[in-house]
């Protein structure tokens, strides 16, 4: 609850009241499996959709500067619409390109720097879903021209966290619950992957491992559903074969004893996936260092300059490099120039980002593990012959095992790699080197390339869980139940703000503290339930049923049992830092953190003190005149408030938290308190 006294400031941020068909329809979406699963169907295909127009975006931009859909294989090749400035336009463009995306970043969402997964992942972890519509639009715009103008960087990045934009907008839209909200922003990111790469596996398994991080029969599904719509509409637009069409799709280990070579690999991979990661934020500390006290918007264009240094030595590196990658692995390129590209490929990515660039690092760490895969079977058909096998099956082999290590999700990599190839039959090859990256690499540094970044602003999603040893229980199971089972919250005349204010000072006593609760449900998890109270209602919140038509009851931190409320303290910061943080792209994030998401419907929350000449002094609960459709769920002295009880009688100071139909203002109260 807020006071009284920032009414006025606040009520722009009243939601506004629904049609009913409208507002019915929204429930059923927000509140039922069937409508989780057509929620997953319009996520999936908006994904889709998101994904095939950021490419045609990227690819745009790239034939603008360049006249190539792709550049960068054909090595010092001049651009065509630039024809004047010869090969040296790749030292000019980085620089015009971030004067465009380092302006608009900085001014309409700053959390669309850098390469965006992890703020999908705040926003799931520590922001119940929540992510700002501009993200998606900012975050297009800005990482198409970052690609397009040279950037070294990969496009999956901002395709998970559009899609989970968009995702995270259309359930805001129908007020989800932030259980309902984290698994459809994770039906986002899914549906996202499985369209850029053809790949729905690879979607379901990053919206688990990497995304929600968590497993649910209702995640599980709802995912699917995303992940397999979304790579049907990209199939309308780039067809069904698989991502890497230059490389070849019957590759097989011909020799068991080969297997010894490939665990070996997983070790390099390991080692080199962690060098990366390391590497990549040490050089955002040297950016960070260097351009200290500057003007943020400006950091792109006049990083730019070490970015088209960098291309004008090594123009291979330019944009994705997915067309080089199809070139190396298919055997034409010297293992010398292999070397160079991996570590050309490492420098080139860690400085797009440390200079404020917009991209994925998913694209990178695929090249450098090909990279390194086709240099260590070169290597190996020198050494051993070609009975090992040729070096393309090494190169894949690598690719899984580098991503496996930087992200530390192996199921997402064994996944992707073998249906990005088409390469079914390196299954079992492909686990044995991914499963020891992942694991040496866990051994060797606590967090992935993609948790480094939340580590870094003091942010541990990977950290135990206050409620962790009461994860079987839900809201309902530790709430106050309202003294005659459930009330209903049914619609009355003034509801939508039209109607005269309630004299709450004749009826009761006076109003100290007024605002619109966050709808907090009976099945929710209690790990959730800890965050919205934290943010939203120190001192309780009203609990309702899925439908938003009964009040069930009313729970307080208080309730939460043993070990849940013995790591309260720690918990609290925690949640709020992640919310802060998750907030990131807004001017007063502390303050947007506390306002509730999905208010509930059209009531507010009244706090009313009782004084010494209340007519309600001495009275029963149950004794109390109230408007029609006001409901007390609440009271309390100085120790705190408990669900209202009929028979609970009143005593001078004693508070009271009302349910009611949203109207006219509250009178003004010189005595604040807050729920």
């Amino acid at each position: 609850m807020r006071n009284v006294n920032s009414q006025d400031e606040k009520r722009a941020r009243r939601p506004r009241p629904q049609p009913a068909i409208l507002g019915t329809f929204s429930r059923w979406l927000a509140g039922s499996r069937p409508g989780l699963a057509a929620m997953a169907l319009v996520v999936g295909a908006a994904a889709g959709l998101g994904a095939a127009g950021f490419r045609w975006l990227i690819f745009s931009i790239t034939w603008l500067v360049t006249g190539h859909d792709q550049f960068g294989q054909q090595g010092h090749a001049p651009s065509v619409h630039l024809p004047w400035l010869g090969f040296w336009f790749v030292l000019i463009v980085p620089i015009l390109g971030g004067l465009l995306y380092g302006p608009v970043i900085n001014r309409f969402a700053r959390e669309a720097r850098g390469h965006g997964v992890p703020e999908v992942m705040l926003a799931v972890a520590e922001n119940g879903g929540r992510i700002r519509p501009p993200v998606t639009i900012v975050k297009a715009l800005a990482s198409a021209i970052c690609i397009g103008v040279g950037g070294s960087v990969g496009r999956e990045g901002p395709i998970v966290q559009i899609g989970s934009a968009l995702a995270s907008t259309f359930g805001q839209v129908v007020r989800m619950s932030e259980r309902e909200l984290r698994i459809i922003v994770a039906c986002g990111a899914a549906g996202g992957i499985a369209a850029t790469f053809n790949a729905p596996i690879t979607g379901l398994f990053f919206g688990f491992e990497i995304v929600l991080r968590e497993f649910s029969l209702d995640a599980l599904f709802a995912t699917s559903l995303a992940a397999v719509t979304g790579d049907l509409v990209s199939r309308a637009f780039f067809g069904s074969a698989p991502f890497f069409t230059g490389i070849p799709h019957d590759l097989v280990v011909v020799n068991d004893s080969a297997y010894l070579l490939i665990a070996l690999l997983g070790v390099i991979a390991a080692l080199i996936g962690t060098g990366f990661r390391t590497f990549l934020y040490r050089l955002e500390d040297l950016g960070d260092t260097v351009w200290n006290g500057r003007p943020e918007w400006a950091r792109p264009a006049v990083g730019g300059l070490v970015l088209g240094l960098l291309l004008l030595a090594l123009p291979q590196m330019y944009g994705v490099g997915y067309p080089v990658m199809d070139k190396v692995v298919a055997g034409h390129v010297v293992l010398w120039l292999v070397v160079i590209f991996m570590l050309g490929k490492i420098l080139a990515a860690s400085v797009t980002l440390s200079i404020g660039g917009s991209g994925g690092v998913f694209a990178p760490s695929l090249f450098v593990g090909a990279m390194a895969g086709t240099a260590y079977g070169i290597a190996a058909n020198d050494v051993f012959g070609a009975s090992v096998g040729p070096p393309a099956v090494y190169a894949v082999v690598g690719m899984a095992g580098v991503f496996g290590a930087a992200a530390q999700a192996p199921l997402t990599s064994i996944a992707s790699v073998v249906e990005m190839t088409g390469n079914f039959t390196l299954t079992v090859p492909v686990m044995l080197a991914t499963g020891i990256s992942a694991a040496l690499s866990k051994q060797l540094s606590y967090g992935s390339i993609y948790t480094t970044k939340l580590l870094r602003r003091g942010i541990d999603i990977e950290r135990p869980r206050a409620g962790s040893e009461l994860a079987g229980l839900r809201v309902a199971d530790v709430m106050q139940p309202m003294s005659r089972g459930s009330s209903e919250l049914s619609p009355v005349s003034g509801r939508n703000g039209h109607g005269p204010e309630p004299d709450w000072e004749r009826l009761v006593g006076r109003v100290t503290a007024e605002g619109q609760p966050q709808a907090l449900f009976a099945d929710e998890d209690l790990g959730q339930a800890l965050r919205q109270l934290v943010l939203y209602g120190h001192d309780g919140l009203p609990v309702i049923s899925h439908d938003g038509c009964e009040l069930r009851g009313w729970l307080t931190v208080q309730d939460l049992v043993g070990t849940l409320a013995n790591r309260l303290a720690e918990s609290k910061d925690e949640i709020e830092r992640g919310a802060v943080a998750a907030d990131v792209g807004f001017d007063d994030p502390e303050t947007q953190a506390h306002v509730p998401p999905t208010p509930l419907g059209d009531y507010r929350s009244v706090e009313i003190t009782v004084a010494a000449d209340s007519p309600a002094l001495g009275r029963c609960l149950g004794e109390l005149e109230l408007p029609a459709g006001a409901l007390v769920v609440a009271a309390g002295d100085g120790a705190g408030l408990a669900a209202a009880r009929a028979d609970r009688k009143l005593g001078e100071g004693d508070r009271l938290i009302v349910l009611a139909p949203a109207g006219s203002p509250v009178p003004r109260s010189p005595s604040p308190s807050l729920l």
